[in-house]
């Protein structure tokens, strides 16, 4: 038997480690492979053959794994461009050396880029012996094809729950006030859609619908004349109609080339106090908490994501089985459930799944009944939490070992 390797790229969520620990424990369940090793800081530390051995992981580490937040074993924004043939020609002799059979992948649009690459060259050269497997996250949840994205829900979970909180806070006092949440989201809008679970949401933004400055103040100095209040959501790729992005600050280098945003909730905080609507406006911008505020786990998600790492263990015992992403599948029951099913990676790849704009309400006015119960059954549970000395027990990163 040959060896398998997993590791992760991107930004990292809440529930990440979940799908590792699933492709270690199916794998000590089912002894396919000899070793299961974990990849370092993703592509670019296995082309540096930083390896961690993962094979005898304790049941404990296991548990603990799920529930510890970000990427315990490193991430990258490494772009693996197809034109580079030396860094394929160089993978593919660290594979052979370490005789790794299955290269699973965690990630998003482009981390599924990757694994079709690593596919297409395999096969252009005839090479059999290595196999690649894409398992899907992002807490944008702008894949396409799978229902939802590992780490969303949790995501959501805690946007929806500060939603919430904030809300009551703001309405403690009869002064007026308009309050800005600013949730993460270049490209889709699915995270700033989900505060809309808490029922709080006045006015909700979108990158998916273009933000007519006119239209927008003018439903905000209505809400403030009726309540006295104002609580706003909006997403950090919102754009005004010229395409031009409301956030105050952008820039084009994130190692994959997108934009990185920040300063949307500002923007709407500075167009309200200019524009004499309200007295007072604060902003809560979420920045790296939603996606890795762990004790927020979603008990939806993290089982999912544990349950795709032993799905996808499963399915490479299949020597034919590469170039995938083993995706979940809404079941058309009564009852919330999923199936695992397998797509082409490179049906995936460097795609984008907008929130569905016949779920947008016009005016800004937030989100329709049809999304509440896409979005619902995903937040639903919480993990029984580990803890240590008063706060969440965590696997130390392996890359700082």
């Amino acid at each position: 038997m040959g060896n398998c390797l997993v590791a992760q790229s991107g930004g990292p969520t809440s529930v990440i480690n979940a799908t590792v620990a699933g492709v270690v424990k199916a794998n000590q369940m089912n002894p396919y492979y000899d070793k299961v090793y974990g990849g370092l800081n993703g592509i670019e530390g296995i082309l540096n053959e930083r390896f961690v051995d993962l094979t005898n992981m304790s049941d404990e580490e296991n548990l603990i794994l799920r529930q510890t937040p970000s990427s315990a074993l490193g991430s990258c924004r490494f772009k693996l461009k197809r034109d580079n043939v030396e860094t394929f020609k160089k993978l593919i002799e660290i594979l052979d050396k370490y005789n790794i059979e299955t290269m699973f992948y965690t990630g998003g649009n482009d981390s599924m880029d990757t694994v079709a690459a690593l596919s297409e060259y395999a096969k252009a050269n005839n090479i059999t012996n290595h196999r690649f497997v894409g398992c899907p996250k992002t807490v944008d949840n702008d894949l396409i094809l799978t229902d939802h994205c590992p780490g969303f829900a949790s995501a959501a979970k805690f946007i929806a729950t500060t939603a919430l909180h904030t809300w009551l806070d703001v309405n403690v006092y009869t002064r007026q006030e308009v309050f800005v949440l600013e949730t993460m989201g270049r490209d889709a809008g699915w995270l700033a859609a989900s505060a809309c679970l808490s029922g709080c949401v006045d006015l909700l933004i979108l990158p998916e619908v273009p933000l007519d400055k006119e239209v927008f103040l003018n439903e905000v100095r209505k809400c403030v004349e009726e309540t006295n209040k104002c609580y706003i959501v909006v997403s950090e790729g919102a754009k005004f109609t010229d395409g031009t992005y409301v956030a105050a600050g952008e820039s084009k280098n994130d190692g994959f080339g997108h934009a990185q945003l920040g300063g949307a909730g500002n923007a709407i905080k500075n167009m309200i106090l200019e524009n004499g609507i309200s007295e007072r406006c604060k902003v809560q911008d979420l920045a790296t908490a939603q996606r890795c505020f762990a004790s927020e786990q979603s008990l939806v998600d993290v089982t999912e994501s544990f349950q795709l790492g032993m799905s996808a263990h499963m399915r490479s015992t299949d020597g034919k089985f590469t170039g995938k992403m083993v995706g979940l599948v809404r079941k058309d029951i009564p009852t919330y459930d999923v199936d695992f099913e397998a797509f082409d990676a490179v049906e995936v790849a460097n795609q984008v799944k907008g929130f569905p704009t016949e779920w947008i309400l016009p005016n800004y006015k937030g989100i329709s009944e049809d999304a509440i119960k896409y979005l619902k059954p995903l937040i639903v549970g919480s993990p029984t939490v580990i803890y240590k000395d008063g706060v969440p027990a965590y696997v130390k990163p392996y890359f700082m070992r």
